[in-house]
């Protein structure tokens, strides 16, 4: 009789891999305890001996890390390599941590990119407009709509990976995935452009007065601005930008760049602190 998994236990491995995906998380294993819990239901219905269960399980004690929102397709995919192996077709461990193995670098860096640098900023951009002044429906906002979208999001990717295999990949790869990801790039780009129109102010207060003279005889702000509006924002912005993207520095560095910055040009007269005495 052939052996097919429930949709309950699906669920149950998939709760398992939402909520424990860095379970025990280390150095050495990173998400591979996670991994175990997640098959954990899927191995116990397949499998009526206790040795069999334990060599199952044996399969996923090796190395994994990925990026735990779109790789949620590769544990759906294994439950249903795992279902065929119980049914006698050919697949071994070898095929399964070779798929894992193979799938978890290329979709980390998709999740990544998608996730983590599109979705979470486009979130928290429009969260930071609904805080204006206080509010908590920002914090609210982001609260609801995150959990929303990742749990409906990893859930789709999850049931996609035990239904269509090797086919659900060669969407997230493929031409389709490839458009659908420029796009959301493309958005997530206006998005954090207009965040920083809205949210970053950088202004001096360096201007040059003639001995004598009560007022200056160059502001350099309004110079700026009758030239090029929010021009020190926007290099700032871009400065930001080459240093993360093209010299691959990491946030920390970058933040700590910025403050020497504004400390010396506090210290110089450049910028204005707005300190009152």
């Amino acid at each position: 009789m052939e052996k097919k998994l429930t949709k309950k236990t699906l669920t149950k491995s998939f709760h398992n891999w939402y909520y424990g995906n860095l379970t025990c998380f280390s150095q050495e294993h990173m998400q591979t305890f996670g991994y175990l819990c997640s098959m954990l239901p899927v191995v116990n219905e397949l499998y009526d001996k206790q040795e069999d269960k334990a060599k199952a399980m044996q399969t996923y004690t090796a190395f994994f890390n990925t990026e735990p929102q779109i790789g949620s397709v590769i544990v759906g995919m294994t439950a249903g390599l795992e279902e065929a192996r119980a049914n006698g077709d050919d697949v071994d461990d070898e095929t399964i941590n070779g798929l894992r193995a193979g799938l978890m670098g290329p979709l980390a860096g998709i999740g990544d990119s998608l996730v983590v640098g599109t979705v979470i900023p486009i979130l928290l951009g429009v969260a930071l407009g609904m805080s204006d002044g206080g509010s908590p429906l920002g914090a609210i906002f982001y609260i609801i709509v995150w959990n929303l979208f990742a749990y409906f999001g990893m859930k789709f990717l999850y049931f996609k990976g035990y239904e269509l295999g090797g086919k659900a990949v060669d969407f997230l790869v493929g031409p389709q995935g490839e458009a659908l990801r420029e796009s959301i790039t493309m958005l997530g780009g206006i998005v954090i452009g207009a965040v920083a129109a809205t949210w970053v102010s950088v202004s001096t207060s360096f201007t040059l007065t003639a001995e004598g003279a009560t007022e200056p005889y160059l502001n350099l702000q309004k110079t700026l601005d009758s030239v090029y509006p929010g021009f020190l924002t926007a290099a700032f912005v871009m400065l930001c930008w080459y240093l993360l993207a093209k010299r691959k520095m990491s946030p920390i560095k970058v933040m700590l760049l910025l403050v020497v910055i504004a400390f010396v040009g506090v210290l110089v007269g450049f910028f204005n602190p707005g300190l009152q005495y």
